[in-house]
């Protein structure tokens, strides 16, 4: 299981991390991760982890992403007190791109995030 100090991680330590086989778990909406989200990502909505988590690998990390790192903060920290090891992108997906790192599609945005339901 991680360490509290290191279930936060910079972008290029998931890139790393992934690199060495880490899951990487994107929990936000289906139309923010249309937009643009991380090679080789699962998507995950957050309203769907608790149904998911057990198909979640639990012989290697779990890192997961949202926007800016609130919503995956959540989902770490709740799959980490089930005995996993899962970490968090800080500053999400707007911090992975700042530092550079590319998204998929190639012209891949980082999109808005409403906590409004639809209506």
């Amino acid at each position: 299981m991680a360490d509290e100090e290191n279930i936060e991680l910079s972008p290029q330590q998931v890139a790393e991390l992934t690199e060495a086989g880490a899951q990487l778990v994107d929990v936000r909406t289906p139309e923010e991760y249309e937009a643009g989200h991380i090679e080789g990502a699962r998507h995950v909505p957050l309203e769907a982890l608790t149904a998911a988590a057990e198909t979640l690998p639990a012989d290697r990390p779990v890192v997961f992403y949202c926007r800016v790192g609130s919503r995956s903060a959540m989902a770490a920290a709740a799959l980490q007190a089930s005995g996993r090891d899962a970490r968090n992108l800080a500053g999400g997906l707007v911090a992975w791109v700042e530092a550079k790192q590319p998204l998929e599609p190639a012209d891949g945005e980082v999109a808005e995030h409403s906590a409004l339901p639809p209506r």
